[in-house]
């Protein structure tokens, strides 16, 4: 290592006490924190591109530093769901600092990698008070009943009012309305459920009928729409 002619004419004074970094929580431990594969924990962020097209939620579940489990869901862009695929191959297996230099296809996944360092490396972790941390495969389960994402679409405009599309309970079917043609419920149904009991052999129209259900007061409702035609 050089040093300039001006430091090397100085006099040597002993540096301060120095207690490392502050402890941060870690899968139920407090960890000092000094190197890559002392971080540990499952941990989320969100991330969007340059354009603000569309954006990346992901999910890492992080042992030892090293990626062991990645979950990448994506909402806006069609192309994002490509990179989503790629993302979901080349995360796993690598150190949650060699993310931030890895060209994860979609600048919303790679803006989502560098949040999630930032809370990982802060300790900011959903397993922070967790002894032992999350299994791999607690991130899959996130997903729920179905295995897909929880996505909400609605849409409104002043002359016609709001539109619900899909909701947490699934792809909305029907609109209930009051005597004031305010929305007061709705008839949905959970693609995840439908899918998984054809694809175990049950009739296509059996399916959709058991997996089709209404929220709140929709069978009161005095007049029902399709929000997508109506």
């Amino acid at each position: 290592m050089k040093y300039s002619s001006h430091v090397e004419a100085m006099c040597k004074v002993k540096l301060g006490t120095n207690h490392g970094p502050a402890p941060i929580p870690e899968e139920g431990k407090w960890v000092q924190s000094r190197q890559i594969s002392d971080i540990s924990g499952l941990t989320h962020g969100i991330g969007w591109c340059a354009p603000q097209q569309g954006g990346c939620k992901l999910t890492l579940n992080i042992k030892k530093g090293i990626i062991e489990e990645a979950l990448v869901e994506t909402i806006g862009c069609t192309g994002m769901t490509h990179s989503a695929a790629m993302a979901s191959e080349i995360l796993p297996g690598k150190t949650i600092l060699e993310i931030l230099n890895t060209d994860l296809v979609c600048d919303a996944i790679n803006t989502a990698a560098r949040e999630l360092f930032k809370q990982i490396a802060y300790g900011r972790s959903q397993s922070a008070f967790s002894e032992g941390g999350l299994e791999i495969g607690a991130g899959f389960e996130d997903l729920g009943k179905g295995n897909r994402s929880v996505i909400g679409t609605t849409y409104g405009t002043v002359v016609t009012g709001p539109r619900y599309l899909e909701l947490a309970e699934g792809y909305i079917l029907e609109l209930g309305l009051d005597v004031n043609d305010e929305i007061i419920g709705y008839k949905f149904v959970n693609i995840g459920t439908m899918m998984d009991a054809i694809r175990n052999g049950t009739d296509a129209a059996q399916a959709l009928e058991n997996a089709t259900g209404v929220y709140g007061r929709f069978n009161d409702a005095v007049k029902t729409i399709d929000p997508r035609k109506e």
